[in-house]
């Protein structure tokens, strides 16, 4: 898919010489920006119930150990 940014003079230039450097298109050089700042900070679902135990004063395994116990009396 082909996207328009706009960028400041200077941010081009500075992926102009990388991409030299690099020896990979601008194009190239901003997918890989792209991926990686969506790497670090794009949360997906499964992430959503990590830690859900932290804050607890019992560990989930103690929780439902407890649980299945009530069932046996």
């Amino acid at each position: 898919m082909r996207t328009i940014v706009d960028l400041p003079e200077e941010q081009i230039a500075q992926l102009a010489a990388l991409a030299d450097e690099k020896t990979l298109s601008r194009a190239e050089l901003v997918r890989r920006a792209v991926a990686e700042y969506l790497r670090t900070h794009y949360r997906q679902n499964e992430d959503e119930a990590f830690g859900l135990w932290k804050q607890r004063d019992i560990n989930s395994l103690d929780y439902e150990n407890a649980l299945r116990n009530e069932w046996e009396s």
